[in-house]
């Protein structure tokens, strides 16, 4: 029986029973049947070698076919197992990268490199490097904790100064003008809709 004529998937209960194709490599036309009128035959080559070539040439591409159904239909399958098993690619691809993390943190390179990080947090100048920028950092904040302090009391010493007092009347007065006085808010207070609504 000719394979291409088969039921290829392995689980189906019509395994081995011929499938009907529609469009066979059968259905066309060989090159030489046209008579070679639009492809000569290449120099050295006889009408009966060419002939031979074109039936192996077939019979190589219904093996070609034969074996895409084949993956197709094995293809399927595995996909099948997967689905019952209850593997999903996102599972698969998180099994992927730990297995391939583990296969790094295994690799020469990575242990060699471990190594010699290793080597250089025990070195004695990553030690002394270590500490000057310890205590830099310490350095900085003190000095950032100084510069805050004297902005607190530059600030401090503004609030106390004659020109910010004038200010700070000044916004009181506008603030009576516009809302009033606190003791009143709930008597005399004005809404939106009034005349004189507010900013």
């Amino acid at each position: 029986m000719d394979p291409v004529g088969q039921d290829v998937n392995l689980n189906s209960p019509n395994k081995g029973l011929p499938v009907e194709h529609s469009a066979g490599l059968d259905d066309f036309p060989v090159e030489g049947s046209l008579g070679n009128a639009g492809n000569p035959l290449p120099p050295g080559l006889t009408e009966e070698e060419a002939e031979e070539l074109r039936s192996e040439l077939i019979k190589v591409e219904e093996e070609i076919g034969t074996l895409r159904q084949v993956l197709s239909a094995k293809e399927r399958h595995a996909t099948e197992l997967k689905r019952k098993l209850g593997l999903s690619p996102l599972n698969e691809l998180k099994q992927n990268l730990t297995k391939g993390w583990q296969d790094v943190q295994t690799s020469n390179a990575y242990v060699s490199a471990s190594a010699t990080l290793d080597d250089i947090a025990r070195s004695e100048a990553y030690k002394k490097t270590q500490e000057t920028l310890s205590q830099a950092g310490q350095k900085t904040s003190a000095a950032l904790t100084n510069v805050g302090s004297a902005i607190s009391r530059r600030l401090g010493d503004m609030r106390n100064s004659a020109t910010f007092k004038s200010f700070e009347d000044r916004v009181g007065n506008l603030k009576y003008k516009v809302v009033g006085p606190r003791g009143d808010e709930g008597l005399n207070s004005t809404s939106p809709t009034q005349e004189n609504p507010p900013f």
